[in-house]
């Protein structure tokens, strides 16, 4: 099947991450792109399968580097996304799909533009939104209310996006982005439409 990068952006509680298990055995092969962050891990994540969790200073290092193809302060924290795994996994022509922020998604696509699908995910209301956060416990209450002023601030970016997935029922909203993936797949690039207009010219 052929690559492609998909990026998802919405607030931490919409469901991203239930949304693409949901939706896994349906979007061929797919890696996931896990960022680096220089947060603390919190209780039961694990190094290399939810964040590569390094410290700021070395975080600071990889971008004087111009390790990432994306990088934000979020919360006072550093996340970003590594380009050689990036890379790796295009030319296995596997989905790339990345959980980025709005910031992110605006420097990813500066850089990679054409070759970039986007969705944003986001649950049915504001209010639906809070409660999800308050629900799962895994927050402060000021982490939370950072959360949701953050997620105010985001939405107004989301005709920035080439859809929209409102979560509020999983089996619908995985089925909108199985279609959203295969449609991500279908993207030509400038390089990859000028090559099919020289070819079927020429044919």
């Amino acid at each position: 099947m052929k690559s492609a990068i998909l990026i998802l952006s919405g607030p931490s509680g919409a469901g991203k991450s239930s949304i693409i298990s949901a939706a896994a055995d349906k979007i061929g092969d797919f890696y996931f792109s896990i960022s680096s962050t220089s947060r603390q891990p919190r209780e039961g994540e694990v190094d290399g399968r939810d964040y590569h969790f390094v410290d700021k200073e070395e975080f600071e290092r990889g971008i004087e580097s111009g390790d990432f193809l994306e990088y934000a302060v979020v919360h006072g924290n550093y996340y970003g996304t590594s380009l050689k795994l990036v890379r790796e996994a295009l030319d296995a022509g596997r989905l790339v799909i990345f959980d980025i922020d709005v910031q992110g998604y605006h420097l990813a696509k500066a850089k990679m533009g054409d070759l970039i699908t986007s969705a944003f995910i986001l649950p049915p209301s504001l209010s639906e939104l809070e409660y999800r956060l308050k629900a799962r416990a895994t927050d402060r209450d000021d982490v939370i209310s950072k959360r949701v002023e953050n997620a105010k601030k985001e939405i107004k970016e989301i005709g920035a996006y080439d859809f929209v997935i409102v979560n509020d029922d999983l089996d619908r909203a995985a089925g909108e982005f199985v279609a959203v993936a295969n449609a991500a797949r279908l993207k030509l690039s400038n390089k990859e439409r000028e090559l099919f207009v020289k070819n079927w010219l020429s044919s």
